[in-house]
């Protein structure tokens, strides 16, 4: 084998750093697995539509552009589009035209959206506790928000474009 430039040598992961993706791919996988299993299995509504109602719970007036919407949840337009219109016929949501701005939507919690969240939250809260915070020691759990707050806004600043993937990893 032909010796190696340092660029080249520099682009792999170490084993270690190898080993440590691995399992941070295993992990967030098979949590977001076992958690959306707890919903589909024992909750009035799936993860990503608690997920949903959670973010306009948090908005004021309990209402959120949809575009704002679809970030905050790291859903394509389209996909946050057909989450929506299923939540819609089955009145737990509703969209309006956003006001001042003919071009923008709004999707709002209903009251039956509110009563449906009240009613999943202890679930959701209790399967979280198990599968996550419990599995860790208070310090490894709150380093993992820490740690995941910097992976969110380098993600976020990379913004899946090429351009920002060039930026951030050249």
């Amino acid at each position: 084998m032909a010796a190696q430039t340092v660029e080249e040598r520099d682009i792999w992961l170490t084993e270690e750093q190898q080993a440590a993706w691995r399992h941070y791919l295993e992990g967030t996988a098979r949590f977001v697995e076992a958690l959306g299993s707890v919903h589909d299995r024992t909750l009035p509504l799936s993860l990503g539509e608690y997920s949903l109602l959670v973010q306009l719970s948090e908005a004021p007036d309990r209402t959120m552009r949809m575009s704002t919407l679809a970030d905050g949840l790291v859903l394509s337009r389209s996909r946050l589009t057909h989450t929506v219109a299923r939540m819609e016929a089955r009145g737990l949501v509703s969209r309006c035209a956003a006001e001042g701005d003919r071009r923008g939507v709004n999707c709002a919690m209903t009251e039956a959206g509110y009563a449906a969240l009240v009613a999943a939250a202890p679930g959701h809260v209790s399967a979280v506790r198990r599968i996550l915070v419990e599995a860790l020691e208070p310090e490894e759990f709150e380093m993992l928000g820490r740690v995941m707050a910097k992976v969110a806004a380098s993600s976020r600043a990379a913004g899946g474009t090429e351009e920002g993937l060039t930026v951030l990893c050249d």
